[in-house]
This record gives structure tokens, sequence and C-alpha cells, in this order.
């Protein structure tokens, strides 16, 4: 890959646009390496309880290592304008699309793990463009799409600290230096803690916030999640939200734990394409059911294509192991309220890992401005239903158009 070398701005606040142009030996070799995977044995029971069962993998690697095509989601990210910039040491990489409208409303989106900015791609042009998107040109956005710290393009930090409150600092300074003095921001999985720190931290450009996974759960719930026991009079939605985080507390937090622990450890996911692929499946069970049937040929949100675009990205950049340090760095509590007092919009889907009640976002937000149940969707909603996401973007931030 590749960065242009033109600049705008001087110094460290440099922004230099980019181009992603990998070697054809890259790709052979990554073919190759699939091709001559050594497989284990098939795991010894009917479901996903030992974990990513061999089946998926093999029709994954099948498929990755003979039709899959780069090239093609490489070309829809040098379609948009991309650059990079240094900010607290870091080279920091992200999107960044200007709506045709005048006094489109800015805002600043972040991915998650196992993530990378190719999970908001498919927003760009319903939030640019909205006019061909069933939209009117009130609803239009500017885009900015950075890659986290550590991820995809973005720099590999070589010490520790690059944490979601320093990523939220970071961005503050991306959107002041792309000039914009108010904006709006929202995120998913990791980008909605980093989201909400920025929420926490209330730049005074920053106008509301938007997340799909937040940090809303009362503290009280946390000693019943140990004990595996609901605490009385919890409403049916209060009860399936309990139900979800202690089935993910009981049994999908496994891959978390290490990476918080020793996340160095993980060399197989840096030196094999399906030890990577088969990482990142692991990740919670309703999102891996559903790429499994992807891979049988049911696509529904996610394609196949779209699950090996964002893995190939990690594999080509090397992000894998330097990704998974976030987990190490972070030092807040999974889903605890963080305290955010500026507005704050939720979108909650049903297949996320919980799916926030109302009676909960309004504890936790004392400036709850949206909120909404969604009859589909879950941990990737952005890249799983982007038809959804962006009316829900619209809906929210409607009443700061004008400010």
């Amino acid at each position: 890959m590749n960065a242009v070398s033109k600049e705008v701005g001087g110094g460290n606040a440099a922004i230099r646009p980019f181009h992603v142009n990998f070697p054809e030996a890259q790709l052979v070799d990554l073919r190759k390496r699939i091709n001559a995977t050594v497989w284990p044995d098939k795991e010894t029971v009917s479901d996903e309880s030992e974990g990513v069962q061999l089946a998926t993998m093999q029709n994954l690697a099948r498929y990755w290592g003979t039709e899959y095509d780069w090239r093609k989601i490489e070309a829809k990210i040098n379609a948009v304008p991309n650059f990079i910039t240094e900010i607290d040491g870091l080279e920091i990489h992200f999107i960044h699309v200007k709506s045709k409208h005048k006094n489109a409303l800015p805002i600043i989106i972040t991915h998650g793990w196992p993530g990378s900015i190719i999970e908001q791609m498919k927003l760009i042009e319903p939030l640019t463009n909205p006019t061909a998107f069933g939209g009117t040109a009130a609803d239009a956005f500017d885009v900015v799409i950075p890659s986290m710290a550590g991820y995809g393009f973005s720099g590999r930090p070589t010490s520790p600290g690059w944490d979601t409150p320093r990523m939220a600092r970071a961005w503050a300074v991306l959107m002041k230096r792309l000039g914009y003095t108010r904006f709006v921001a929202q995120g998913g999985d990791w980008g909605s803690l980093v989201t909400e720190m920025m929420g926490v931290q209330a730049p005074p450009e920053l106008l509301a916030i938007h997340v799909n996974l937040p940090q809303a759960v009362p503290a009280e719930i946390f000693p019943a999640l140990a004990n595996h026991k609901a605490p009385p009079g919890l409403s049916a939605d209060e009860k399936f939200a309990f139900d979800r985080l202690d089935f993910f507390f009981t049994h999908g937090l496994s891959y978390a734990q290490q990476m918080a622990n020793h996340p160095q450890t993980l060399y197989g996911i840096a030196d094999s394409p399906v030890g990577l692929a088969a990482w990142f499946l692991e990740h919670d069970l309703l999102s891996y059911q559903m790429i499994t049937r992807a891979f049988e040929g049911k696509d529904e949100g996610l394609t196949r294509d779209d699950v090996l675009d964002n893995i190939t990205l990690t594999w080509l950049t090397n992000t894998g192991i330097s990704g998974a340090r976030l987990y190490r760095e972070n030092k807040l509590p999974f889903f605890l309220a963080t305290g955010v007092k500026i507005p704050v919009a939720v979108s909650a889907f049903p297949d996320e890992l919980y799916q926030l009640p109302r009676s909960w976002a309004e504890r936790a937000y004392p400036k709850l401005i949206h909120y909404n149940k969604l009859p589909k969707g879950g941990h990737f909603a952005a890249w799983e239903q982007p038809e959804l996401f962006v009316d829900e973007l619209r809906a929210s931030f409607k009443t700061f158009r004008n400010q």
C-alpha cells in the first residue's frame, strides 16, 4: 500500500491523501497460505460449544483461496477520499466524504473489533447523498470514518496507552483539524465506547452522540450477573437483556479475556490467514451463526465477500495483534454506564450482544434524545442493515441541523 505525497497543512498536522495498492505478490502468498492450511479434527459435538466449526472454516477457506477477489473492495476504498494525519504521535487513517448539499451535518463514525472502516462503507452514499436514497437535502451528512489506532491503515502503537479515552481525544482533534466547529459522533462495539468517551469528555464542538452497543447497564445488575440470577421485578425487556448479558459473560467472553491478558501470544493470527479468520469469527454467537449461513449460500445482512473483505484487510495490514491490544489497554468495565451528560441517541438491535431496554437507557443517559427498538439487525448493524441504520442516524440528529 502507499500514500500519495501531497499534503494539506504543515508539520505534524499535515493531512496526506492516501491510496491503497497492495502488491499482487501479497495476494498470491495469501492464497497459497489458505490452500496449504493444516486442518484439525472435526469438533466432537454437533453445535458451536467447542468453538468455530470445521465445516464453516473449510467453506470459508474454499471460497477465500479460489474465488474471492480483494481488488473489488480495494477499488471501493480508493473510490472515496482517504487520508492520513498524525495525532498524538500516531498516524491515523480516515475516510472523509463531504456532501454536495449545503449545511451537511459532520459526523465521525467509529468501527469496532474485529472490524475496520469496511463496516461503515455502506453508509457513506446514503448519508452524503440522501436525495438518491429516500431522503432530502436536509438529511445530508459530511462523513468521517477513522481507522482505530492499531487497526487497518492507521499506525500500530509501539508503547501502551492507546485506549478508548485517548482515541476519543484524538477524534476531537481530527474533526477540528478538518475545520469542523460542530459535529456529531457514532459508534458500535469498541466504537461505542470511543464515542461515549467523547461524550464524557464533551468537547464543545460535539453536539450529540449515537451508539448501538450502549454502555448503559445499571450497576446493580452486575452482581446479579455474577450469580447468574436475575433480580426480582425486571420487566420483560429487562429480563431479555439480562439473559443475553448472562449468556455473553458466561459463554462468549473467552476471546476477549485472551486478548485482554496475553494478546502477544496470538502469533497464529499473524502467521495463518485461516487462524485469523477463525479468531475473527469467534465473536458472538448470533453473528457467528449468520456468517456460517453466509458461507452456506444464505446471505442475510453480511455476504461472504463482506466477511472476507474485513479479514483480508486485517491480514494485509498485519494488524491482527495490534488491534487485539485494545482489549489489554481497556480499563473500563464492559457495558457499565459511563456518565455521559450530553445528548445521546440509542438504536437497540435485537441480535446485539444485548438489546438495551428503554428503561435502562433513560437511567444511563439524562439527555436521551432518541431510542428505538429495531426489528432486525445484530452486532454489526451498520454493515448488516445499512438502510435501517441510516434512518436511525437521520432521526437521531434531526434536531441538531440548525444549531
